[in-house]
Formats: structure tokens, C-alpha cells, sequence
């Protein structure tokens, strides 16, 4: 499929045949394409393009131009790349970033920038809305704790795990993922051992995996991108061979399709995020061929990671509000925000609505990794939790006193209400 990207210099109104011709409207894009989570980024880049493509780079009877910004995973290179989209560049929708910590320095970003509607691409703190949200900055993607709905029960109920020890990157991300794991699973009366933490970008797992115990039930391993590969490669070089069970990244499509035969060790493995691979939902079937009709196979995974999915839907979030509002955008985008904040979208991993915070309320899926006939590994549905909302079903003054995310947050309680 051919993308169609205009140039700097259109960004005047044109006269065709004596009519006027809508402005084209700047769209600027935050994308992890350097450092650890390169990959990622890369296909949450294409995720966006399926959906600008699907629409003929159009919305709201305007021409879409895309100026894509690469950062790094850090909330520095976010701002950094976010200021020049905004302040340079001049567009007035911001469609991103992707990790978690990112996502809470946007947050802070986009309120010094009330003239920018901000659509998170695909970040997953608890934070970024939770915590002093920002009224322009809207995430039709649920958080990191929303993503482990349905994995504790899962494990304590179906595996019959009483006790795990927890591996992660030591950011807000993945201190929501552990979050919803831990509530979940201790609230079952599971036990959490010991949580491990690494700094992002991790290539060294010896002594972490040295120091693993051997007398729990499973390992939970919240890692993602080349983090997740180089654990895996080096746990296989040490025999290692617990029982696991994945944190939503770990398990993705840019794990399972990575180089290298160790990712086979996660066939089985347990976890739970925003969509299952195999899932027969017709409409999520269309979205992945239209996924693969848009890029050649090989600068493609075999299937749609849920980085892509988080900035389609983000996408077509924008665009279908863009439609609504024919374009217009004045008013401080006063419109097109009351249409995204009440917008029930109905997307191929199911139906998203926003909060009173602008955070998405949907579905979550816990799945198992399976290799396919054809040797690829992917993931099996087999349990759907609807209507995820971010306090997780728990009463909200209650939710509030478990704290925010973090290192040693939650303690492991047999209750939180």
C-alpha cells in the first residue's frame, strides 16, 4: 500500500478550479524507534499507517500530514521530540508516545500546550491518567494493571500457582503490570515471594537469574523489546526451566517473533494484555489482513503486535472525531475533544469508552503462547474479561489507598476493599 506523506510546504490553503480547499492538518507522531524498544515502535509506526491508509490519508475533508518524531523510551527524548513536533513543526494533534514513564511526562508536557489535543499512542502507566490528567491528553488504550485483569485468577485458579517471584524493568510500566498481577493474584490468596527490578535496556541477566528461587511455583517476568530476548537467551544458557508466566510485552508479537530459538521457552506461558492473536472475532480478522495487506511479510510480524493495535485504534479515534467536526478544529478544539471524550469506539480488540480522567474502559484478553503449524509462535485466547475499568472493579476510595504503582506497591493482601 502507498503512503502518501505531504511535504512541508503545503501547509497553506490551495485554489483548485476556483474552489478553496481545507488546510491540510499536521499530525505529529512519538515513536520508541531508538534504544531498547525499537522494535515496538516500529510496528506501533505501522499500526497508524494501516489506519491512515485505510482512510486515504484523509479526515474531516482535510489532508492528513504525518511528521513522525523518534525517541527513546525516556521522558526526556519524549518532550524533547514532543516540543519540536509542537513547537517547530506545528501540528496541532500529538498522536503517542509509547512507554509507560513517557507517557506521564507528555501528560505533563500537554498542559502547558492547551492548544494541542494529545491521543496517547500506546503508554501504559497508571499514572499518566490517574494522577492529576490532563484535559488534553486522551488514551483509548487501557493501563498496565487493566492489561493483567483476569491473569491472577487465571494462574492461582487453572495452573494452581500459590506462590511466584516477580522479574521487572524498573519503570512506572511495568510497576503497573505488576500492580494488576499482584492484586489479582494475592487477593486470590496467592503469595509473592520476591520482585526483582532491572533498569530498561538490561544486557547482562546473570546474577538476576542466579538469584532466582527454586521453590516457588512460577516466575513472573515483566520485560519487554531486546530486555525480554536477552533474559530469555541467557535463561536458556543457564537450564533454566520454571514454570513462567508473562507480563503483556513479554509475550507480545515483538517477542514471540523475535531471532533465535529461545523464545520457545515461553510456549505455554500464561499471560494477559489487549488482544489474543488467534482471536476468530471477525472483526479483529479484517484488521489483521489489513495490517498485512499494508507492508510487505518481511517489515512486518506475521500479526499485528498490540503496539500497532494501541496506535490504530488511537488513530482512528482521532479520525473518526476529525470526521465528526468536518476538520474544524477552533474553538481551542472544543468540539473535537467533546467527541473523543464520548466516543464508544468500536475497535477489532473490542469496544473502548473513556472515563470522567480520559482513560479507556475495554476488554482484556488472557491468552497462552502456542506454536503454530508453521513453527511462528502466537496467542491462544483463553479467557475474556469485559468493561476493564482502572480502579480493576475495586471500590475507588479503597483503590486509592493501595497507593500508586510502584517497586514494593501493592503489598500482597488477601484483600484491598
Amino acid at each position: 500500500m502507498h503512503f502518501k506523506f505531504l511535504s512541508a510546504v503545503s501547509v497553506a490553503a490551495v485554489l483548485v478550479a476556483g474552489t478553496v480547499q481545507a488546510e491540510p492538518l499536521k499530525v505529529g507522531v512519538l515513536a520508541t524507534l531508538e534504544g531498547t524498544y525499537t522494535v515496538l515502535g516500529e510496528d506501533g509506526v505501522r499500526g497508524l499507517k494501516t489506519a491512515y491508509g485505510e482512510r486515504g490519508g484523509k479526515a474531516g475533508g482535510r489532508e492528513i500530514e504525518l511528521v513522525i518524531q523518534s525517541t527513546d523510551a525516556s521522558p526526556d527524548s519524549a518532550v524533547r521530540g514532543a516540543r519540536k513536533l509542537v513547537e517547530q513543526d506545528g501540528v496541532e494533534i500529538v498522536i503517542g508516545p509509547l512507554s509507560g514513564s513517557e507517557g506521564i511526562a507528555i501528560r505533563d508536557y500537554s498542559k502547558t500546550q492547551p492548544q494541542v489535543t494529545f491521543l496517547n499512542g500506546i503508554s501504559g502507566a497508571q499514572e499518566t491518567t490517574y494522577v492529576t490528567p490532563s484535559e488534553n491528553f486522551f488514551r483509548f488504550n487501557m493501563d498496565g494493571a487493566q492489561w493483567s485483569a483476569g491473569l491472577g485468577d487465571y494462574v492461582y485458579d487453572e495452573k494452581g500457582y500459590r506462590s511466584v517471584a516477580t522479574v521487572g524493568e524498573d519503570y512506572s510500566f511495568i510497576y503497573t503490570q505488576v500492580f494488576g498481577f499482584v492484586t489479582e493474584f494475592c487477593g486470590r490468596g496467592g503469595e509473592i515471594t520476591e520482585r526483582f527490578w532491572v533498569p530498561l535496556g538490561t544486557k547482562d541477566f546473570g546474577s538476576i537469574i542466579a538469584a532466582l528461587p527454586d521453590d516457588v511455583d512460577a516466575i513472573y517476568l515483566g520485560l519487554g523489546g531486546g530486555d525480554a530476548v536477552n533474559f530469555l537467551n541467557q535463561y536458556q544458557q543457564a537450564g533454566g526451566d520454571a514454570n513462567l508466566i508473562g507480563g503483556t510485552i513479554m509475550v507480545d508479537g515483538t517477542v514471540l517473533n523475535s531471532k533465535g530459538s529461545a523464545k520457545k521457552a515461553l510456549i505455554g506461558t500464561p499471560s494477559a494484555g489487549p488482544q489474543a492473536d488467534t482471536w476468530d472475532n471477525a472483526k479483529w480478522q479484517a484488521y489483521v489482513k489489513a495490517y498485512q495487506n499494508a507492508f510487505p511479510p518481511d517489515k512486518r510480524f506475521p500479526s499485528p503486535s498490540l503496539l500497532a493495535t494501541g496506535y490504530y485504534n488511537a488513530t482512528n479515534a482521532a479520525f473518526i472525531c476529525l470526521d465528526e467536526v468536518g476538520g474544524d478544529l477552533s474553538d481551542g478544539h472544543k468540539a473535537f475533544r467533546q467527541c473523543l471524550a464520548t466516543l464508544e469506539l468500536d475497535a477489532p480488540n473490542g469496544k473502548i469508552t473513556l472515563d470522567k480522567n480520559r482513560q479507556a474502559i475495554g476488554t482484556n484478553f488472557v491468552s497462552e503462547v502456542i506454536e503454530q503449524p508453521d513453527g511462528t509462535l502466537a496467542t491462544k485466547l483463553v479467557k475474556i474479561k469485559e468493561n476493564v475499568n482502572q480502579t480493576l472493579g475495586i471500590d475507588e476510595a479503597a483503590f486509592a489507598k493501595i497507593g500508586l504503582p510502584g517497586r514494593e506497591t501493592p503489598e500482597c493482601k488477601t484483600s484491598y476493599n
